[in-house]
């Protein structure tokens, strides 16, 4: 049987050649928001690589979204321009579709980079007063958050809508809500973090309003040919968190107001939680979402075997795989694993000649 795994899928108006998806990264190089050389060169490698759709790291909608001062953002002229840079380039040596994860921190942002110790940055170092929907930090040491209030949901809301505006204009093809991993919308979701007495807050209907809001802005601000995805947290792992029958009740919520693609991973909102890792680890998730909704869905989460990767597709669990520092560790990982399962893939005309001799038809003429 051929491959599933290199199977076409459509994705509303967006065609993907295969099923594998590059999933977002931050890689804590920009300058204040902006792209930099550094970006052209993740990006443009990981465009050869000939994945299905590679999607931009979470990019912040506006400065005090970002979860470090050294984040991408694009919220202003100068960051879109950048970011322009960055995408023609590429665009120019790889057609590989590529999307974009809007998203803003919430009480996670104004920390230091992972490879600088991580934590809290204090607010006379390049930091700045975290937001949320209510005073809880993230760990106790934190400073608390601002709870937003009615302005400051309008202004985050609009500055979602404006960002994917931006997206639109530098011919991105896809859209993805950050709506897990802790940041603001999954703050937002979770019981852990979300304490409010008001409408945002309390019942499942008022703590999925406010994503929900920002889900409905973006998507009548883009053109319906633009896929608009989320990426939800499948599970905080924390009893009385956010789970996977809550998850389940936001997808069909969002698959009300068409959205396009669930991405589906877990965690991140609460240090208490107690995840095992394993490969393939959020598979059950995804496959519960698929299940119960039937929207596209995608899986991540140490999928790095190439038989693995093939099996969660041919077997129902998702519709695409994603990998993250897999595809880091091997660029070349949708390469191998066609090799592997007897399948072709799409690479630049300059590297045509380094297919080996046992795989004649490894790359497609």
């Amino acid at each position: 049987m051929p491959s599933q795994l290199f199977q076409p899928f459509d994705l509303g108006g967006l065609h993907l050649a295969n099923r594998i998806v590059i999933a977002p990264m931050c890689q804590y190089s920009a300058e204040e928001g902006s792209a930099t050389d550094w970006h052209l060169i993740h990006l443009g490698n990981l465009a050869l690589s000939g994945a299905g759709l590679l999607i931009i790291e979470a990019t912040a909608v506006e400065p005090e979204g970002r979860i470090s001062p050294d984040d991408l953002g694009l919220w202003s002229d100068a960051n879109e321009a950048a970011l322009a840079r960055v995408i023609e380039a590429v665009r120019r040596h790889s057609d590989m579709p590529i999307g974009i994860q809007l998203g803003h921190a919430g009480r996670k942002a104004s920390v230091h980079s992972p490879w600088t110790g991580g934590g809290q940055r204090p607010l006379d170092d390049r930091g700045w007063q975290t937001l949320a929907p209510s005073a809880l930090p993230m760990q106790a040491k934190d400073r608390p958050p601002l709870p937003l209030d009615a302005a400051g949901l309008k202004r985050i809301r609009e500055a979602f809508v404006a960002t994917a505006r931006r997206a639109v204009r530098l011919g991105l093809q896809a859209i993805e809500l950050h709506c897990a991993h802790g940041y603001l919308l999954h703050q937002f979701l979770s019981p852990l973090a979300n304490q409010r007495d008001d409408a945002y807050g309390g019942s499942l209907e008022n703590r999925m309003r406010f994503p929900l809001e920002v889900f409905d802005a973006v998507r009548e601000a883009v053109p319906a040919t633009i896929p608009v995805g989320v990426r939800v947290s499948g599970t905080d792992w924390v009893e009385g968190g956010w789970d996977i029958a809550q998850t389940i009740s936001f997808c069909e919520a969002l698959k009300a107001r068409g959205v396009s693609f669930v991405h589906v991973s877990s965690g991140g909102v609460s240090a208490a939680q107690q995840i095992a890792l394993s490969p393939g680890y959020q598979v059950p998730l995804a496959r519960a979402v698929k299940a119960a909704t039937g929207l596209p869905t995608i899986a991540v989460g140490l999928i790095i075997d190439y038989e693995h990767a093939e099996a969660v597709v041919a077997g129902g669990d998702a519709d695409m795989v994603a990998l993250a520092r897999g595809i880091l560790y091997e660029p070349r990982w949708p390469w191998h694993a066609a090799a592997h399962l007897g399948a072709s893939v799409k690479a630049p005309k300059q590297y045509l000649r380094s297919q080996p001799s046992r795989y004649r038809n490894l790359f497609e003429s």
